[in-house]
C-alpha cells in the first residue's frame, strides 16, 4: 500500500474503569491486530480489509463493557500527517519483525542443542514441529499487518525459511535414528 493514498480507521475506545477485565480485553485486541496507540483512548489501524475482523471485535468486547467505540474513516489532512501515521505503524511492524526474528534465532539455536545432545525423539521432533508451527502463524499474522512493508520483512521470510530447512534436517536426523533402533 502506498503512504501517500492511505485512508485510515480511528477508534475512540471508551470503557468504565471497572471492571478492568473489560479494558485489558479491549486493549489486547487493539494490540493483537496490529492498532497503533496515538493518545487517551485513541487509535488508528489502516483502513484495508486485513483488519475488519479485529476491529468489529473491539467493537463487540467494548460494548461487552458497557463501553463504546467510536469508529472514524480518516486521511491525513496533509502528506506530512498521513506520512507521520505511516511511519508509527510501520515501526510497530519493525519492532514485531524484530521480535520474530529472535524468536527465529531461539529456534535455531533449539535445534543445534538438540542436535548437540544427541537428543532425535519423536516427543522432542512434535515440539519443535509446534515451534516452527506457532513461527509460521506468527510470520502469516505479521505479513497480513504490515501493509506498508517495514524494513525487516524480508529477513523474517529467509529467516522463517532457514528455520523450515532446519528443521527438515533435524527430522531427518530423528528418523535415522529411530531406525537404529
Amino acid at each position: 500500500m502506498e503512504t501517500g493514498s492511505a485512508r485510515w480507521v480511528v477508534l475512540v475506545v471508551r470503557i468504565p474503569p471497572t471492571p478492568s477485565r473489560h479494558r485489558v480485553a479491549v486493549w489486547r485486541e487493539l494490540r493483537r491486530i496490529g492498532a497503533v496507540p496515538l493518545g487517551q483512548g485513541g487509535w488508528v489501524v489502516p483502513d484495508v480489509p486485513v483488519f475488519a475482523a479485529g476491529i468489529a471485535r473491539v467493537i463487540e468486547l467494548a460494548e461487552r463493557g458497557e463501553g463504546e467505540v467510536v469508529v472514524l474513516e480518516a486521511a491525513g489532512r496533509g502528506e506530512t500527517d498521513t506520512a507521520r501515521l505511516a511511519e508509527l505503524f510501520t515501526a510497530e511492524r519493525q519492532d514485531e519483525w524484530v521480535e520474530f526474528l529472535g524468536d527465529c534465532a531461539k529456534f535455531d539455536a533449539e535445534i543445534d542443542k538438540e542436535i548437540g545432545k544427541g537428543k532425535f525423539t519423536m516427543a522432542e521432533l512434535e515440539e519443535e514441529e509446534h515451534s516452527l508451527e506457532r513461527l509460521r502463524r506468527w510470520h502469516r499474522d505479521l505479513k497480513a499487518r504490515d501493509v506498508f512493508g517495514a524494513p525487516a520483512a524480508p529477513a523474517a521470510d529467509i529467516q522463517l525459511k532457514h528455520c523450515t530447512e532446519r528443521l527438515d534436517e533435524y527430522t531427518l536426523r530423528v528418523f535415522a535414528a529411530l531406525r537404529q533402533m
